[in-house]
């Protein structure tokens, strides 16, 4: 698995509660988070970029709070997630800022993945977090979903936010080193080390979860595989209960690679180019339509007019002269600020809009070329 993650330029760790915290004691793995920070710092040191989804701040709350053993009530788990946050966060702070790397802490929920605005605020967040250089730690913000709006299990946030990101290579570290044709402890169970295609057959494999600390079983793993893999994300399941599990891993420790068949940047251009629905359209001059044939961004400067009603994170055709659709891309502003700037220099936005927006009116990666 060295290729994998040595050519990933952005990468996502889920740590599982499992992991993180002891299941008797409910006391945080001191010992093992650290030398799990260790494989982070490496990977930074080395030029990648880094997102960690942790589990386990209701874990650390349950005990400080001296709640009971077994199932918790919705706000009972609250409760405990809002003191086990602290705790999470100043322990990742802690031994991050030892190596030099700043933290940064991001709850979510359901909500800000799925609605479209939140959507792109937290994509535009974590994107600006990681170019200057911070690691995040995202978590579900458990203090304030109701149990209609939770993701339940932090597989399929790690594979939604690695979506979201972009992200090469995403890699679930639980208690288990991957997939089984057969639940492991069962005679004649075999792992298996790689998935192209996930398959009634493969689905037939998951089991349960395995603990009250721990919400996500292989069930929850294969459904965050199919979220990553659509994405171009690769997908590692492993045993991350080894110290320096990231290390093993690339040292060749056992695990099970649920492979991408097309990158980030490609699954994304045809989700723009044939799953959404415009909302409207940008007229734009020749000079742009050169500018974009040779893979620029569209700027305000080069449009010429605009139709329809649509807001920010929109998808817009993009017409030459003669209104040919010759490109289609997700807008950068609501019709009505683009109404304001088009035709403008980039630099006037932040005079004829009251604020600083982007430079373009659709960034190259949120842009396809129609074909001819």
């Amino acid at each position: 698995m060295n290729s994998i993650l040595g050519s990933a330029e952005r990468i996502v760790v889920k740590i599982g509660s499992s992991l993180l915290t002891d299941q008797e004691t409910g006391k945080l793995n001191r010992n093992w988070l650290q030398a799990m920070v260790e494989d982070i710092a490496r990977l930074r040191a080395r030029g990648q970029e880094v997102l960690i989804v942790s589990s386990g701040a209701i874990s650390l709350g349950r005990r400080a709070l001296k709640l009971p053993a077994g199932a918790l009530l919705l706000e009972e788990s609250q409760a405990a997630a809002a003191v086990g946050q602290i705790s999470l966060a100043h322990a990742f702070q802690e031994m991050l800022s030892a190596y030099g790397h700043t933290c940064a802490q991001i709850l979510v929920t359901l909500e800000d993945t799925e609605e479209r605005r939140r959507y792109l605020n937290a994509r535009s967040t974590m994107n600006t977090l990681l170019k200057l250089g911070a690691i995040p730690v995202v978590n579900e913000n458990d203090t304030v979903a109701t149990s209609e709006i939770r993701y339940g299990d932090n597989d399929r946030l790690a594979a939604r936010v690695s979506s979201m990101i972009s992200a090469d290579c995403l890699v679930l570290l639980s208690d288990i080193d991957g997939l089984y044709t057969a639940p492991p402890s069962e005679p004649g169970a075999t792992h298996i080390a790689e998935v192209s295609e996930i398959t009634p057959a493969i689905e037939a494999m998951a089991g349960g979860a395995a603990s009250e600390f721990s919400r996500g079983g292989m069930k929850t793993k294969l459904i965050a595989a199919g979220i990553a893999i659509e994405s171009g994300t690769n997908m590692l399941i492993a045993n991350g209960r080894a110290m320096h599990p990231i290390k093993a891993l690339e040292d060749g420790a056992r695990c099970t690679l649920f492979k991408a068949r097309t990158t980030p940047v490609a699954a994304r251009k045809r989700w723009i180019s044939g799953g959404l629905k415009t909302s409207g359209s940008f007229t734009i001059d020749a000079g742009a339509a050169r500018a974009l044939a040779q893979g620029r961004s569209l700027l305000p400067a080069g449009v010429t007019a605009t139709d329809g009603q649509f807001e920010r994170g929109d998808a817009v055709s993009v017409l030459d002269t003669d209104g040919i659709e010759i490109a289609r891309g997700l807008s950068a502003y609501s019709s009505e600020d683009a109404l304001r700037i088009m035709g403008h220099n980039s630099r006037e936005i932040e005079v004829l809009l009251g604020y600083s927006g982007r430079s373009e009116m659709i960034h190259r990666d949120d842009l396809v070329l129609k074909k001819g």
